[in-house]
């Protein structure tokens, strides 16, 4: 079965700093709010595209357009069928890692690893929209972080992160830059492999995980940049130099270029974590960075994963810099020469609602894995989506009845309103946060007692087992009037709240619950939260349907 995700007809937008004319925008930062790591970013003549890590979920790799660095829209996934994509058995923070995207006399190419099944690949399409090809996987180039450099003499590279200097560390996080050259007829590697960089911008200082390689050339020398320091609260991004593609490379005696670490962890709306950048230059010759950043709530916890970020960049004396010492990440990045077009928004305070009134899902919905038969169905003229309630749950690594929308914002909600009529106790559908297979919280209706109730369960946590169940309570249930949820997030903590047979009055379920619990900081991992559409038989036959009526995310961040 092929999955395609595109925009619904019914939504409801709320975006600001556009106009109809150009103009010079104030673009919020994050640019792509919510759970988008690892971006990377080319430009092919006037149009620019971005591309995302997403791990266990599918499909793979959306794919971001922008006439002006102002306005994305998604314009689908790189990886959207399951002969592409193998992620079956893989636990939420396995699949894909960190893709590179460049293009090359007509060609767009994305190198990507898939760390769970067959390791790096090359996947190409003459038309970013898709199709893309099924990956060519690269079995010399090792471990993580594939990125391509297309040389001005036709010469292509590739370059990535691997293993220490013969698998012997000299201290814990020791890794290397390494260079292969590619033949682009068969997207092989051809001769030699060269080590770029040992341990990092200092070896004496032991760097740990310098990854996330780019090279670029600019003014007649090779730029090598990579990311340092792990992805976490020490993140940075360091920069070398050589005359030479195969170096050697000198690093910049002012590195790191980008870093948030060195600043007061108390300073007001703190964006931490940053790294993992990739350059981009725009039609009148100015550089910009994307690069990804967390924002969190209280002291290192974050539950909005980490997000995609873009500032300006500076040459100074030949070296490309992202942000000065101690500068904070900006707020609002402003773009010359931009014209609005109304897009999707994909940051600042936006308000989602779908009717499902399309015949296709959104390209902002994901699955849990590779989804290789039909367990949903939308009916675009009632204006309803079912989901077939399916033996497998959250904590099983397979593809459960889970339709999951990025959490974007640290002070929001997501609601739906369901129609569902369960016959057993194992039968439960409605609303989850989810953070991976033992860490979140779910809002459900089920069956007890010979009569519907409300439920409210908190996943295992790290030591696994049975999900704990928080809170019961008996409902009144319509067959024509649907029962409404809602999780509202205020940055510390997650409060649950329903309405029933079809009632615009909102009453409370339960307060104050701990957000931390599905923070990275606590949950591990490198994904984000994702809201979403749940429904399980838990391990019994399947017997019975759960119709959603509508889904609504909304953001008050400002």
């Amino acid at each position: 079965m092929t999955t395609k995700l595109f925009l619904p007809a019914f939504f409801f937008l709320y975006i600001s700093c556009l106009s109809t004319t150009a103009q010079t925008a104030k673009v919020d930062n994050p640019i792509l709010a919510g759970f988008y790591p690892d971006p990377s970013i080319c430009r092919a003549g006037n149009d620019y595209y971005l591309v995302n890590s997403t791990f266990a979920y599918y499909p793979g790799l959306p794919i971001f357009h922008s006439t002006d660095l102002a306005n994305w829209e998604q314009i689908g996934f790189a990886m959207d069928r399951p002969e592409q994509l193998n992620l079956d058995s893989t636990h939420v923070s396995g699949g894909l890692f960190a893709p590179t995207i460049r293009f090359y006399k007509g060609t767009f190419y994305i190198t990507c690893t898939n760390t769970s099944h067959g390791g790096n690949f090359i996947i190409t399409a003459k038309n970013p929209k898709g199709p893309w090809s099924n990956p060519v996987f690269l079995p010399n180039v090792k471990d993580i972080d594939p990125s391509l450099f297309f040389d001005d003499n036709g010469r292509v590279y590739i370059t990535y992160n691997s293993y220490a200097p013969d698998n012997k560390p000299q201290y814990d996080g020791h890794r290397t830059i390494r260079m292969y050259e590619i033949d682009l007829a068969t997207l092989q590697t051809k001769g030699e492999e060269i080590t770029l960089v040992n341990g990092g911008s200092d070896i004496s200082q032991k760097p740990v995980w310098i990854e996330g390689p780019h090279l670029y050339k600019y003014n007649k020398m090779y730029y090598l940049m990579c990311a340092e320091g792990g992805t976490s609260y020490n993140h940075s991004e360091v920069i070398f130099r050589s005359k030479k593609v195969e170096g050697p490379y000198e690093p910049y005696s002012g590195n790191p270029i980008l870093s948030q670490r060195q600043l007061n962890v108390n300073r007001k709306k703190p964006v931490t974590s940053t790294g993992h950048a990739d350059l981009v230059t725009t039609t009148d010759g100015s550089w910009y960075a994307v690069f990804l950043g967390c924002r969190p709530y209280s002291d290192d916890n974050y539950n909005t994963g980490r997000e995609t970020f873009m500032a300006p960049v500076q040459w100074q004396e030949d070296w490309p810099i992202i942000l000065p010492a101690n500068e904070t990440v900006p707020d609002k990045v402003s773009i010359p020469n931009t014209t609005a077009k109304n897009p999707l928004p994909f940051s600042s305070d936006f308000h989602f609602r779908d009717n499902f009134k399309s015949p296709t899902l959104n390209n902002r919905y994901e699955f849990l894995r590779t989804v290789r038969e039909p367990w949903y169905q939308i009916n675009n003229l009632e204006g309803t989506l079912t989901l077939q309630l399916k033996p497998a749950t959250v904590a099983d690594k397979t593809n459960p009845a889970f339709i999951g929308f990025r959490q974007s914002h640290l002070r929001g909600y997501a609601s739906t309103a369901l129609m569902f009529n369960p016959t057993s106790s194992q039968e439960k559908a409605g609303l989850m946060v989810f953070q991976n297979e033992n860490f979140y919280y779910f809002f459900c209706q089920s069956y007890d007692n010979n009569q519907p109730v409300l439920q409210l369960f908190r996943g295992p946590g790290k030591n696994g087992g049975e999900p704990l169940l928080l809170s019961t309570q008996k409902i009144q249930t319509s067959n024509l009037l649907p029962l409404q949820l809602k999780i509202q997030t205020n940055g510390n903590a997650y409060s649950f709240y329903y309405a029933e047979k079809g009632s615009k009055s909102w009453k409370t379920f339960k307060e104050g619950l701990d957000a931390s619990f599905l923070s990275t900081h606590t949950a591990g991992g490198f994904v984000g939260c994702m809201y979403a559409m749940y429904a399980t038989s838990s391990g019994l036959p399947i017997t019975s349907n759960a119709v959603f009526s509508y889904f609504e995310s909304k953001g008050n961040d400002q």
